[in-house]
């Protein structure tokens, strides 16, 4: 079995023009413990802080819900995670359509295939993604699907907004891996296949050495129901592998944005954001 063990810091900062009274956020940051990932140290920095709540969401995310009380014009956010992945026994079903129509099987997933604002594709484009399966197994239709999604986009680092659905970001033929995301969920659920969000963070550097740090960001994928959950990267078009570190799942990127809140005051703000990963094995 490959084991390796990454060392991963990702620092959020917010900086207010002027003074505001109070700030309220919701932290998504804390990688998951699951079959081939174990998160073997986990914390958050928060300044200012005066109350925090650390919870599991919904979907099974770890949040962490706090407040800041007190006037700031910097309000920061680092997580320090030391994450463990391990290789795992392939173990891949392969559905027929036949079971993807089943009732049983069709509630239980109905979450995953029931399209979201954040997945919505127009009936033409639903049409073109439909035939352009037809006649495939289910497995080749997802390959299919994250073929065409890679080949027809191009990645540009900020071409498209935080709040742009999968329809705006097929139009644009281009975006980021939240874009590719979103379209490839949309296609898939359209086809019928259980789809589902999957946001963390991938090693920015292939082979990288023991020791070496490197900067990298937050990253997403897909992970679609084949009798067990499977992952694929259709913005690099590959499996998701050992370079892949989980954070959060859900429907679309509104379960999982790793900062979301509100303050209150009379200015405006400025988001930065760094992620490091060393490798420590």
């Amino acid at each position: 079995m490959s084991t390796v063990r990454y060392r991963i810091s990702h620092t959020t900062r917010l900086a207010y023009d002027a003074p505001v009274s109070s700030s309220h956020n919701e932290v998504r940051m804390t990688p998951t413990t699951e079959p081939g990932q174990t998160a073997l140290e986990s914390r958050i920095r928060v300044k200012p802080m005066t109350w925090s709540h650390v919870y599991r969401d919904y979907w099974g995310t770890h949040v962490t819900s706090l407040e800041a009380l007190e006037p700031h014009r910097l309000f920061e956010i680092e997580s320090n995670s030391t994450v463990e992945r391990s290789s795992q026994p392939e173990d891949v079903e392969c559905l027929s359509w036949e079971d993807y129509q089943l009732e049983t099987l069709r509630d239980q997933y109905d979450e995953y295939l029931a399209p979201s604002p954040r997945t919505r594709l127009e009936p033409e484009v639903q049409r073109e993604f439909r035939d352009a399966v037809a006649g495939m197994t289910p497995t080749e239709a997802v390959q299919t699907i994250c073929r065409l999604v890679n080949e027809r986009m191009m990645y540009v680092s900020g071409s498209t907004s935080v709040g742009d659905d999968a329809q705006t970001a097929w139009d644009a033929r281009q975006g980021v891996c939240q874009d590719f995301t979103h379209v490839t969920l949309a296609a898939l659920r359209v086809v019928r296949i259980p789809a589902r969000y999957v946001s963390g963070y991938l090693c920015p550097k292939v082979d990288m050495e023991v020791g070496e740090t490197a900067s990298g960001e937050s990253h997403s994928w897909v992970e679609w129901w084949a009798g067990s959950w499977t992952g694929v990267d259709p913005t690099n078009l590959r499996p998701v592998d050992l370079d892949h570190v989980v954070v959060a799942r859900g429907r679309d990127y509104d379960d999982v944005p790793p900062m979301k809140g509100v303050y209150q005051g009379r200015s405006d703000s400025t988001l930065s954001v760094t992620v490091s990963f060393t490798r420590l094995v």
